[in-house]
């Protein structure tokens, strides 16, 4: 009987990484997070699994908790590695939850899955030099595991700009690979130049890279997923609130936003504020994407939609189905409060990001990983 894709998710969020994985035929069968309002989420839309999300903390997982699986994908907090926060890497109380996925891993012996997924920010690639990056590569070659690494942008698949970095290990018999000279990945779409130069100045690293596909651009625009909200709808922010932000601009972003006011058709674009000088600025965004979601603390984080055309022009926040669907996820379910859904969402994963890396990596690195073992386990029953 053919052996299922399961998969065991570390730092699980509100589901995102399942969604994506479960279009691609894999089957979570565990989850785990320290979020309480997360698991909330979580279990607002998967329904009918309580039992198999186990809320807590992962340094304290004993190995009877997780279950023998093909996959383990640790989605670990971003805190500590991306610029807005405060670099401490993987040293720091967030992102140091790595630690604790790698202990669970190597807890669990000879039952550690034959894959795991790492997912985090493009800042973990130069967090400290690279020392971050390169302290769990080895971490990861120290539990069997050969590695390989890659960038994908959720711009490829949706309208929002959302790079994140993936590194995948591999429990693998096969000879690591021998970076002696340039490889044919270097510089390709999901392996930036800073990423290639990276694993060409670590060879002591066991890599082992795979080539991957190219991914053609999406034909979505940040107008395509927006809700359609009458203009008395209560999402629409007061005239006076409105002028305030127009207000906040620059210079050159103000004089974007009065060309959109003057055009004849309506166009939209994002605005985040940003502290620049000791002062907020409103920064205007217009490429047909939205800028990267992100978690709402302090409003900081708040994504904001400008709509202006024919003379006039309208602010609101971004909905949390419209986040929803900056995703991926157009169809999860929503079951709580409007902070906590942005919130959600803004430390989540982009479902057809997962799906394709899935259907492009991870299903044929484990048919083959599942192959040959099937391939060994025959080759010893003959031999007996």
């Amino acid at each position: 009987m053919k052996e299922e894709k399961t998969v065991a998710e570390f730092f699980a969020g509100i589901g995102l990484m399942r969604m994506g994985l479960e279009q691609a035929g894999w089957h979570v069968v565990w989850a785990n997070d320290i979020e309480e309002d997360k698991m909330k989420m979580y279990r607002g839309h998967y329904t009918d699994d309580e039992a198999h999300f186990h809320l807590g903390d992962v340094h304290l997982l004993s190995q009877k908790d997780i279950p023998t699986v093909a996959l383990a994908t640790a989605s670990f907090p971003c805190n500590d590695l991306s610029l807005a926060g405060a670099r401490r890497g993987l040293a720091g109380r967030q992102s140091g939850a790595f630690w604790g996925f790698a202990e669970a891993m190597e807890g669990m012996g000879n039952r550690r899955p034959p894959l795991v997924m790492l997912e985090n920010v493009p800042g973990f690639l130069t967090s400290h030099n690279g020392r971050d990056l390169q302290d769990a590569c080895i971490a990861l070659n120290d539990l069997g595991y050969a590695v390989d690494a890659f960038m994908v942008d959720a711009a490829l698949f949706v309208p929002q700009s959302r790079l994140r970095m993936f590194l995948i290990g591999k429990r693998d018999s096969q000879r690591p690979m021998r970076l002696t000279e340039t490889p044919s990945f270097y510089q390709s779409q999901c392996r930036p130049r800073a990423l290639a130069d990276f694993i060409l100045c670590h060879p002591h690293i066991r890599w082992a890279i795979q080539e991957l596909p190219s991914i053609p651009k999406r034909q979505t625009e940040l107008a395509d997923i927006l809700e359609e909200l009458p203009p008395d709808s209560p999402h629409w922010w007061s005239k006076d609130r409105a002028e305030y932000l127009l207000s906040q601009m620059s210079e050159r972003h103000r004089a974007v936003a009065e060309k959109m006011i003057r055009g004849k058709t309506t166009r939209y674009g994002t605005v985040f504020r940003r502290v620049r000088h000791g002062r907020s600025m409103a920064e205007l965004r217009v490429d047909a994407i939205a800028g990267c979601l992100r978690t709402p603390r302090g409003g900081s984080g708040r994504q904001i939609l400008f709509a202006a055309g024919k003379g006039r022009y309208a602010v609101r926040l971004l909905t949390p189905r419209e986040c929803a669907r900056l995703m991926g996820a157009d169809d999860f379910r929503i079951t709580v409060s409007l902070n906590q859904a942005l919130f959600g969402f803004g430390d989540a994963v982009c479902v057809p990001v997962i799906r394709w890396i899935a259907e492009t990596y991870l299903t044929p690195a484990w048919e083959q990983v599942h192959g040959k073992k099937h391939r060994e386990e025959e080759y010893a029953a003959k031999a007996i």
